[in-house]
């Protein structure tokens, strides 16, 4: 269940056994720079209902979109010029942006289907952007808690403890050994005509 690769030259042949999970409906977990994250691939409906129903919520919730690239971003999020220009010295980096959602992403997500909003996040890791250009397209992410480990809130967790914690549900967890998280992510709303809103301050700076 668990497999372990070098942060900075992760093992292709690790992420590709990954995406072909994903592709296939099932789930993988993997450090980001903000803690610890279970991704599907957001076109796969049995991928999507999976990742809710290991997190407990409705469906209309929320989650973000990994994203290696704005051009990938753009296929699921309506980025318009001037928000480009605002976060293209942002990325990657610890942020979620909120975007209008386009059909790509509202006919595979329910929740966005709802609101049409999206959340997209480029990540500044190696690893993760390792895996998204080997799958070849965005994936829908979660965080795992320190509620859903059963822990005190600052406490830290490694992949073993998220392997006994759900021996069932995830299928590969991808272990880099040494990590650092940077805390919350900061949330910029740019769904609106108006000014870019920011939702929440986190670990990046704004503006």
């Amino acid at each position: 269940m668990i497999s372990y690769v070098i942060a900075e030259n992760p093992d292709d042949r690790v992420l590709q056994r990954a995406s072909e999970l994903l592709k296939e409906g099932k789930l993988v977990c993997v450090p980001t720079d903000t803690a610890w994250v279970v991704v599907c691939d957001p076109f796969n409906k049995k991928g999507v209902e999976a990742l809710y129903r290991f997190k407990g919520v409705s469906p209309l919730k929320h989650f973000s979109l990994l994203c290696d690239s704005i051009s990938k971003a753009s296929e699921v999020a309506s980025i318009s010029d001037s928000a480009f220009r605002m976060i293209r010295g942002k990325i990657p980096g610890h942020y979620t942006f909120i975007f209008e959602a386009t059909k790509k992403i509202t006919k595979a997500v329910q929740a966005s289907k709802t609101d049409h909003q999206v959340g997209v996040r480029f990540v500044p890791q190696k690893i993760v952007n390792s895996l998204l250009d080997i799958h070849g397209d965005v994936l829908l992410s979660t965080n795992i808690s320190n509620e859903m480990m059963g822990l005190e809130e600052d406490e830290l967790f490694y992949s073993f403890q998220i392997s006994e914690r759900f021996p069932s549900g995830i299928d590969m967890i991808i272990d880099p050994g040494e990590y650092e998280f940077a805390g919350s992510s900061t949330i910029v709303d740019f769904s609106h005509d108006e000014a870019p809103i920011l939702v929440r301050e986190g670990a990046g700076d704004w503006p």
